[in-house]
């Protein structure tokens, strides 16, 4: 090999090099996104638990938006949201497209999965950019009128009760997994174990164990409830992520019930924080 090969050897090195280091960083200030919304999240569910009524908040992605606009620079918080949204959505396409980090970063499941993510992350990166450059109906808008809106749309299809129901069912064995999965504590296969000292070990684990067990739940239940608007064709029994957490405090100790799952959905988030730094990239 010749010396000009090597130079140019060196520098597709150095290229790929590079563009790890970048798409690692994305990664992390993502997840470290996620989580903030996480926590925003769990906290106003904490205020309608306690009867406030979440101050007016919806108890989702939106209701987390207002949150940060209320906020000093407010605005922008959201923009610095939404390209942190906007570095998630591109490391899980590259996930999608190379494969992800682990053994079983190349398998078929797992590429399909990334672009799934990925196409999530664009939506939310979009309409946290949008809310903030001052379209309020878009990053703001309520999770449980899109869920009634697709839903509906959804149920004038022909066979749609059996759509609705199918994806309905595939919702709870989702959230089911998930919450499974976090029991297990199959999150450490995604984790620098090696890198972390004991303490940051333990304090990872009960966030991870916690925050998906909650996380898990949260989506089987909404699975549930469009299982229930499928059987009884009324689109307006599906619920989006506020109503889902409100249905737990009309419940029997309903608002004991629905401060744990607060509790829990901000313990994800703050695990989200920890796959930021922790995360095998």
């Amino acid at each position: 090999m010749d010396a000009q090969s090597w130079v140019l050897r060196g520098r597709g090195h150095a290229r790929r090099a590079a563009d790890s280091a970048a798409m690692s960083v994305a990664a992390r200030v993502g997840f470290a996104a996620r989580g903030l919304i996480y926590v925003l999240v769990g906290v106003i569910a904490l205020r309608i638990a306690a009867g406030q009524d979440g101050s007016g908040r919806q108890a989702d992605r939106g209701g987390a938006l207002e949150e940060l606009a209320g906020q000093p620079f407010g605005a922008e918080m959201l923009l610095g949201l939404g390209g942190a949204l906007a570095g998630m959505a591109l490391w899980r396409l590259s996930e999608a497209v190379f494969g992800g980090a682990g053994p079983n970063g190349d398998k078929p499941s797992k590429r399909v999965a990334a672009a799934g993510r990925c196409v999530f992350y664009v939506f939310a990166c979009y309409s946290v950019l949008s809310y903030a450059a001052g379209d309020r109906g878009s990053g703001s808008g309520s999770s449980d009128q899109r869920t009634d809106d697709v839903t509906a749309m959804a149920l004038r299809w022909p066979g749609g009760q059996w759509l609705v129901g199918i994806a309905g069912a595939v919702v709870v064995v989702a959230g089911l997994w998930i919450s499974v999965r976090a029991v297990r504590m199959k999150f450490r296969e995604n984790l620098r174990t090696g890198a972390m000292s004991s303490r940051a070990r333990r304090i990872t684990d009960l966030f991870g164990v916690i925050g998906g067990t909650a996380r898990g739940v949260v989506f089987a239940v909404a699975g549930v409830f469009a299982v229930v608007a499928a059987g009884r064709h009324q689109p307006g029994e599906a619920k989006g992520m506020d109503d889902t957490l409100r249905a737990f405090r009309d419940l029997p100790a309903g608002p004991w019930l629905l401060g744990v799952i607060a509790l829990g959905l901000a313990a994800f988030g703050v695990f989200s924080w920890c796959n930021a730094r922790w995360r095998r990239l």
